[in-house]
């Protein structure tokens, strides 16, 4: 049977499952509680994946796999174990359990809605949402462009076809079924994810040889500026740039609200520590497992495309060039895969840009007039409305081949959403002593810095005119975004120091939350 046969079969299951889902779960998405959280019911396993495949889109696997596999040779792995040990695991120990009991307490559906809660300040509220809908829309359009050197490799149809496809999918089960059927396909497709990951590096290490023989040539490998072996050694030529890789890609899910939005829906402490393990395993298995194979990448150097220079390479070609000669049925399991990686992703963006546009902005101008049933309904509408504005991004995006570079995209995005929102959202669950102005001046540093470095990136600005310091951050939104980050956890800490703090009475009262005296069973807890 032909790759095309085998693609068509796997991908009409797909789409039948995933819209089943959506029917299914249309009951329990009628109130905003359920059609936000899924009614704070929701298990370890159907968290943790949400949790994993919202993290991991095609964004990782065509993209970053691509081009850090490319500048850091098999040392790239260690961007995936940062991802499972920091972004994944102390991310659950760290801010699960407290963002739980946090917005149960106050009530909070939203990271905003928390914001404008916790400092007691609806403008915060407003401006938080206000960051969210600007720098959510640009991550969200370039989901999309992984999929398209991947389609092409089994179907002649244009770019703008795949994306409607992906876009027209994703709207119809979120739309019906809201946060249940955005968690239950992602359990899904986490595990498509799980399989196909494993059956495309053991095809790509199979057609060179093996493991041994596919890092001897590895080893190999050398290009201006570099010995042989920099690429296949533990930490990869360029040490200091890797680090910054692996802080951005990993420590700026503590601040995503997508991210930390699956705290507030988990069901019990048990789950918790259950999710915890599930999610930590699932990230070495994906994102280590992808960030590996990005590591040869550079044995396929006469097969992928170049910028017009001859010498950079598109890095989002560098993935489907490796696959390209797999066997026909691990090639139809990579389209379902990277499909449903973006989906997934996709589907939590838009849910979370649409809840939080409807309760933190249309919710409060209207007087707060608006009943549950009418807020569901706009839910509704703002996630066609902004599926249909990241497509036109993305179509628009791809007749210029200058802004197609999938990293640019997300660096900005997330070191915008991370650096304005990971110190305010950490040190609010844990510090009493938190300002309102110092998360207002978080929120004006991390959207500054990556204002900036998205005006240099996008017209071309020579930074090394700048200093030494500013032109080495500026040079990569991966740099900008992890000073945004890193410089937002210094920040608060020292703005609260000077600046007027809430009463006194009524932080503890929040915190009182914490507290509260609860009974479990015996293995749970000792007496």
């Amino acid at each position: 049977m032909s790759t095309k046969a085998i693609s068509i079969i796997l991908l009409i299951i797909f789409f039948a499952v995933m819209i089943g889902v959506g029917i299914r779960t249309r009951k329990k998405a009628r109130s905003v509680a359920g059609f936000v959280l899924g009614s704070r019911q929701v298990g370890p396993w159907i968290t943790a994946f949400a949790f994993g495949t919202s993290y991991f889109s095609a964004v990782i696997f065509v993209g970053y796999a691509g081009q850090f596999g490319w500048n850091f040779g098999l040392a790239s792995t260690w961007a995936g174990l940062g991802n499972a040990f920091i972004g994944s695991l102390l991310a659950w120990n760290i801010l699960g359990r407290r963002t739980r009991i946090m917005t149960q307490h106050l009530d909070a559906k939203t990271m905003p809605d928390f914001f404008g809660k916790r400092f007691e300040s609806t403008p915060m509220k407003v401006t938080a949402s206000i960051i969210v809908f600007i720098f959510l829309i640009p991550y969200t359009a370039s989901l999309y462009n992984g999929l398209s050197s991947l389609f092409g490799l089994v179907f002649d149809i244009p770019y703008w076809a795949v994306i409607a496809i992906m876009a027209v999918l994703t709207g119809f089960y979120v739309v019906f079924g809201g946060y249940m059927a955005t968690a239950i396909n992602d359990f899904i497709q986490g595990i498509i994810m799980l399989f196909g990951i494993c059956a495309v590096i053991g095809s790509v290490l199979v057609a060179n040889g093996g493991l041994i023989s596919s890092m001897e040539k590895l080893s190999q490998v050398e290009t201006e500026g570099w010995t042989h072996g920099a690429f296949s050694s533990f930490l990869g030529p360029d040490p200091l740039a890797l680090l910054f890789v692996v802080l951005l890609t990993s420590l700026g899910t503590w601040g995503l609200p997508q991210m930390v939005n699956k705290f507030y829906a988990i069901k019990s402490e048990d789950d918790i520590h259950k999710g915890t393990v599930i999610s930590t395993l699932f990230a070495i298995i994906v994102a280590g497992v992808c960030y590996f194979l990005g590591g040869f990448g550079r044995l396929y150097a006469d097969r992928i495309s170049y910028q017009s220079d001859g010498v950079t390479p598109l890095f989002d070609t560098i993935v489907p060039s490796m696959l390209a000669t797999l066997p026909a049925l691990v090639i139809a399991i990579v389209i379902v895969l990277v499909l449903s990686a973006s989906m997934s992703t996709l589907s939590s963006l838009v849910l979370t840009s649409s809840s939080t546009f409807t309760l933190d902005v249309i919710q409060p101008a209207s007087g707060n007039t608006i009943n549950e049933i009418k807020q569901v309904r706009i839910m509704r509408v703002m996630i066609l409305f902004f599926i249909l504005v990241s497509a036109v991004i993305a179509v628009v995006k791809d007749a210029h081949p200058e802004f197609t570079f999938i990293a640019q995209m997300m660096g900005v995005s997330w070191g915008a959403l991370a650096g304005s929102f990971l110190a305010p959202f950490l040190y609010g669950l844990y510090w009493k002593g938190i300002s309102r102005a110092s998360c207002y001046a978080c929120f004006i540093w991390g959207c500054g810095l990556m204002v900036i470095q998205m005006i240099v990136s996008f017209t071309g600005v020579d930074v090394t005119t700048w200093g030494p310091f500013l032109g080495y951050v500026f040079a990569s939104s991966i740099r900008s975004g992890v000073i945004a980050m890193v410089g937002s956890l210094i920040l608060v800490p020292l703005v609260s120091l000077f600046t007027p703090k809430q009463e006194r009475a009524e932080v503890d009262a929040m915190f009182n939350c914490y507290d509260v005296r609860v009974t479990v069973p015996q293995k749970e807890a000792l007496e």
